[in-house]
Order: C-alpha cells, then sequence, then structure tokens
C-alpha cells in the first residue's frame, strides 16, 4: 500500500524527472564540490581558520558569529553553511536519480556515498578547528572533499550514458595508461596537501602548528609530478592518435593537457611571486579542474549504451541513446 512506501519510493510514484534533470542535479553537485574546496582555502588563506574558535557552534555561547569576531568569523561560519547548501543539491540528486523510471540503482548509490561523505567531511571540519588547524587534519579535510569531488563528477558522467555493459572505446594498454594518469594526479594532489601543511599559509593569524618539512623541498617535489603528469599527458595523446582512438576520446586528453598547461602556469606564478593569496586561491580552483579533467579521460574510453528498458522511455533518454559516453 502507498501508505507503507518510504518517502524516495511515493516521490517516484509522482514524479518522473528526465534523464536531462537527472545529469544537471549530478552536475550541480560537482559544481558545489568545486565551491566547497574554493571557499575552503578561502578560509586558510584569509587566516579564518579558526573565525569561529569551536564546533558546532560558532562560540560557546552563540551558534552564529558574534561582531566582535570581525569578518574572519563571517568567512568561517559561510563556509561552514554552505555544506548545508552542498547536502540539499546532494539530496535533489538522489531524489532525481530515485524517481527516474526505470530505476537506476548505481546513480542513486553514488548520491548516497556523496551524502555520507558530505557528513563524514563536516566532521573532519569540526575536528580540524578543534584541534587548532592541525595541519594533518586539514590535509585530510582537503583529502575527504577531493573524494567528494571524484564521486560527483562519477555520478554526473554516470547520469550521461545508460546501464547497459561496458564497451571499450580504446586498446586495454591505452586504458591503462590513462588510469596511471589518474594514480599520478592522486599522488600530486596527495603531495599538494603537504605542500600546504609546511607552507606560509597556516589559515590563522596566531601561531599555527606545521608540518615539520621544508616546504620548499615538498614543493620541488610537487613540481617534479607536475611534469610527470605532464609527460604522460603529452603520451597519452600521441598514443590515442597512434591508435585512432575516437574523437570523444582525443577531445578528452586535449582538454586535459590545456588545464595541466594553465595550471602550471598559475603554480610558477604564485611560486615566484611568493605566494599571494589570490594566485594561491586561483591554483586550488585549477587543481579541482585538473582533477575532473583526469578522471573524465579513462571514463570516456568505454561507453554505457541505454539498456532498452531505458531508451524505450520517452524524452532525454531516447534522444540520448545514441550518444557516445564520454561527450
Amino acid at each position: 500500500m502507498p501508505n507503507s512506501l518510504n518517502p524516495l519510493e511515493q516521490i517516484a510514484r509522482r514524479w518522473q524527472p528526465s534523464a536531462r534533470l537527472v545529469e544537471r542535479a549530478a552536475l550541480a553537485t560537482v559544481v558545489l564540490a568545486v565551491v566547497i574546496v574554493v571557499t575552503g582555502g578561502a578560509v586558510r588563506l584569509t587566516q579564518s581558520g579558526l573565525g569561529c574558535p569551536t564546533w558546532p557552534t560558532c562560540t560557546k555561547d552563540s551558534l552564529t558569529p558574534t561582531h566582535e569576531m570581525g569578518i574572519n568569523g563571517i568567512i568561517e561560519f559561510g563556509n561552514r553553511m554552505l555544506t548545508y547548501v552542498l547536502c540539499a543539491f546532494v539530496g535533489f540528486a538522489i531524489i532525481a536519480a530515485r524517481a527516474r523510471a526505470p530505476r537506476r540503482r548505481s546513480l542513486t548509490r553514488l548520491g548516497w556515498a556523496q551524502f555520507w561523505l558530505v557528513m563524514a567531511n563536516g566532521v573532519v571540519g569540526g575536528i580540524t578547528v578543534l584541534t587548532g588547524l592541525n595541519p594533518y587534519i586539514v590535509a585530510s579535510h582537503f583529502l575527504a572533499a577531493s573524494a567528494l569531488l571524484t564521486v560527483a563528477v562519477v555520478m554526473w558522467l554516470r547520469a550521461r550514458e545508460g546501464d547497459a555493459p561496458a564497451r571499450p572505446l580504446a586498446p586495454r594498454p591505452v586504458i591503462g595508461l590513462s588510469w596511471l594518469t589518474v594514480g599520478v594526479a592522486g599522488a600530486l594532489i596527495v603531495v599538494g596537501t603537504v605542500v600546504t601543511g609546511s607552507g606560509p599559509h597556516a589559515g590563522d593569524a596566531k601561531r599555527v602548528h606545521r608540518i615539520p618539512l621544508n616546504w620548499e623541498q615538498v614543493t620541488q617535489l610537487h613540481v617534479d609530478l607536475v611534469f610527470l603528469l605532464l609527460g604522460l599527458t603529452v603520451a597519452l595523446l600521441f598514443t590515442l592518435r597512434a591508435v585512432d582512438a575516437a574523437a570523444p576520446v582525443r577531445r578528452r586528453g586535449l582538454e586535459l593537457l590545456i588545464v595541466l598547461l594553465a595550471q602550471g602556469g598559475v603554480g610558477f606564478v604564485q611560486y615566484f611571486t611568493h605566494l599571494p593569496e589570490l594566485i594561491v586561491g586561483i591554483h586550488m580552483l585549477g587543481s579541482c579542474l585538473v582533477w575532473i579533467a583526469v578522471l573524465r579521460v579513462p571514463l570516456a574510453m568505454r561507453e554505457r549504451p541505454w539498456t532498452e528498458e531505458e531508451a524505450g522511455v520517452p524524452g532525454p533518454a531516447t534522444e540520448d541513446a545514441a550518444v557516445p559516453a564520454g561527450v
């Protein structure tokens, strides 16, 4: 009986979103995941990390920042509030994916994975404040945000394709090379958090514990990984051309190269200008764009057509049935 259904099932019986709406809802979570990373960087770069000195409230006596806390309290509290906005977008994506007929469990699982990552990262953010911006916790906070971005990107790309068995669009060694590129990019992100934890932007004007490493030497390792990633990307592009890979796959590789070159340029500018806050913030945005671009390459090397059941549904699913994955 309808009364025995859970709320998501009741919504699914009354509302049938289009495939296009589900895709856009998933894309919105990608955008919000990037915004969370960038605004989190703004908190650190404006020395607002302890703008709200405790958690989950802003002070022991107030949920919100007080007048005496100034702009730093507003920035830190505003970043906290963005978590609820992200939750709302993730929740809508989950509802839209669940209500879509035929039901796609793969999308709803990815949506719920995002929800629990948001919850976990909120707790990690609270621990970051309670530990006085411990650099190791700060690093884990950023890595959790990167994990959230990863799942959001995968959900977005899965929403653009069907649930039929995947078909490779490139030879297996080429696919392996693309995943190696993802691995190096992941290592680059991890080392980047060490650069942050040992560098001059501690996140607060007070004396904050830093990772006891020479940040310039760690930066050199970071740069070495950038060149390795760049070399792998160029090699991948030549390989894709040699095997005459599909145009969408080659396009994803070219996009990665362009984003990498732009990010590398920003990185050199920030280093030689002694890490100005604005350029560092742009670099953090660039790191998200690089990660999105690098993930899209291997995920474009296979296609999942719409199943007969999905293709038979009137609307965008039928129109998109012949569109290769990764377009």
